[in-house]
């Protein structure tokens, strides 16, 4: 499996349950299960490798404001969540995670921001699959700290200069 593979099953499965990030979790499993284990575990080894890149103190401080506080539980399942938003949101929140003001048309506090089950997806097809747990993926585990400059989630000027877009649209 190919990125541009990964990026059209995570935005078909988008598409298929209307932004809702469990329904999401669900096609994706019931995609997934069409395909070759090794094909799944190729996905897994995808959206880890995402999800590692994503483990950054600036994002974190965008989905902070974003979610009004964010845990690292939080943080982890954010972080799933945003993949499952699709390559540009993604790739958008990489570069720019203040971008995510403009990114996110509609955000909905209820749903969004917590894609706690996209995580487990391959994993669960996999096993689903073949009747074993998924194998190790091969590639290197996050690092213990997030990349880049803490940011202080507690000092709201901090954050408010940081992530100006972010802040007029979902604190003020």
């Amino acid at each position: 499996m190919d990125e541009t593979e990964f990026w059209e099953l995570i935005d078909a499965t988008r598409a298929v349950a209307e932004g809702d990030p469990e329904e999401q979790a669900d096609a994706l499993v019931e995609r997934l299960l069409r395909l070759d284990p090794e094909l799944v575990v190729d996905f897994a080894r995808h959206f880890e490798a995402r999800y590692n890149r994503a483990y950054r103190w600036d994002l974190w401080g965008a989905a902070w404001v974003l979610l009004d506080g964010c845990s690292d539980d939080a943080f982890d399942f954010f972080r799933c969540w945003l993949i499952g938003q699709g390559r540009e949101v993604f790739e958008g929140a990489l570069h720019d995670p203040d971008s995510l003001a403009g990114l996110l048309e509609d955000f909905d506090e209820e749903i969004d921001g917590d894609g706690e089950e996209l995580g487990y997806a391959a994993d669960e097809a996999y096993e689903q699959l073949t009747g074993s747990v998924a194998p190790d993926l091969g590639i290197s585990p996050a690092p213990a700290e997030p990349a880049g400059r803490p940011v202080d989630f507690e000092n709201e000027e901090t954050l408010a200069q940081l992530y100006p877009r972010l802040w007029e649209r979902f604190k003020e």
